[in-house]
């Protein structure tokens, strides 16, 4: 049946574990009468600032929007390179070439799957404006580096948090570190909605009142449009459930880094290679992501066991086909390119239960064994 299937995600377990208090935060809002950027977005922009540590948070419509808005809000325009990652989901650039940018690829380091930050400088051109590191599965990304490179050639950082709610360098959490950051609610997120959402977070506060306008068709004033703008607004929904899930986003983490514990154990480092340990970062764990020679052999035999597996990504950004060939720096990515040939995901959320962890194990135990 496929209830005896173990999910690879499963945000309706999310919704379970947090029913009993999203279900009146629905309704209170239904009440209210207001729906669109009133008092559930002030109240979750306020509490999301304070748990990253950040000035201001913009509460947008989904985390493509937070990217772009925060791109345009930092300067850069059409026409203007934005150095990123082909190691990321399609949002990344999707959001670059949306306010008409061009993006740059630059190469990843094998062992933290993020950007490698001594591979940025041959890429910087004169239409260099930025730099969006992507904080891959919840790891975040070498960003003393990258803010290094940023202010040798005096480029802007925007973060892409969509898959590292509450990772941290040293204590400080992702999104602090550069100019701004996106950061996504999509349902299956650390933090997710029941639907689409995102946020942007900087502690500038002019980009927060450049973001704040772009996200409302360049209103400085209702109604009254001082620039082009968007329609890109955080709903009551949506911020009225990320408050209750944000309340339990830590603990929530925390149980998905006692997961990967029980993971690594299981996982030899031979036929099969856990997530690096990278020091002085706290991983998310938004994806419990493994490499395999034999990874292929591998889904095939969790799949009989019951157990889902996903590819995250099954291509980089740069082979697929409406990208394929036409982007700067794609030619030159050999770490991407070999890494998406080995990479597998475990089942990886806050609930899944001790019996269907030690499954996992055990299953993973056994095809090593073979």
């Amino acid at each position: 049946m496929a209830n005896d299937i173990i999910l690879v995600a499963n945000p309706h377990a999310q919704f379970n574990a947090h029913a009993a208090e999203i279900c009146p935060a629905v309704e209170r809002v239904l009440a209210s009468g207001s729906y669109i950027l009133g008092e559930e977005v002030k109240s979750f922009e306020l509490e999301f600032a304070a748990f990253i540590g950040s000035k201001s948070c913009i509460g947008v419509a989904n985390g493509t929007d937070a990217l772009a808005l925060a791109l345009r809000a930092c300067g850069v325009r059409p026409g203007d390179e934005v150095i990123t990652v082909s190691h990321s989901a399609v949002a990344t650039v999707a959001a670059i070439e949306q306010i008409g940018a061009i993006p740059v690829f630059v190469d990843i380091e094998p062992k933290s799957r993020c950007m490698d930050p001594t591979k940025i400088p041959p890429l910087v051109s004169a239409a260099t404006k930025a730099i969006v590191p992507v904080h891959i599965y919840g790891q975040p990304a070498s960003m003393s580096e990258i803010m290094n490179v940023s202010r040798q050639y005096n480029l802007k950082v925007i973060e892409d948090c969509a898959q590292a709610h509450g990772a941290d360098i040293s204590g400080q959490k992702v999104g602090t570190f550069g100019d701004a950051a996106g950061f996504s609610f999509y349902p299956t997120k650390n933090l997710g909605a029941i639907g689409d959402g995102g946020a942007i977070v900087t502690n500038d506060c002019t980009i927060a009142d450049m973001c704040r306008r772009f996200r409302e068709y360049g209103w400085k004033e209702k109604y009254i449009s001082f620039f082009p703008g968007y329609n890109s607004r955080l709903d009551e929904l949506q911020a009225a459930i990320l408050r209750v899930k944000l309340k339990y986003l830590a603990q929530d983490n925390a149980n998905r880094r006692e997961i990967a514990e029980k993971y690594n154990t299981a996982i030899d480092g031979t036929r099969i290679i856990a997530p690096a340990q990278i020091n002085e970062t706290l991983h998310a764990m938004h994806l419990y992501v493994i490499e395999s020679e034999n990874r292929d052999n591998l889904q095939r035999f969790l799949t009989d066991e019951k157990i889902g597996t996903a590819r995250h990504y099954p291509m980089p950004i740069h082979l697929q086909p409406v990208y394929r060939g036409r982007i700067r720096g794609g030619e030159n990515l050999i770490h991407t390119e070999t890494l998406y040939k080995r990479i597998l995901s475990l089942p990886m959320y806050p609930e899944l239960s001790h019996v269907q962890v030690e499954k996992i194990c055990t299953s993973l135990k056994k095809w090593i064994s073979e």
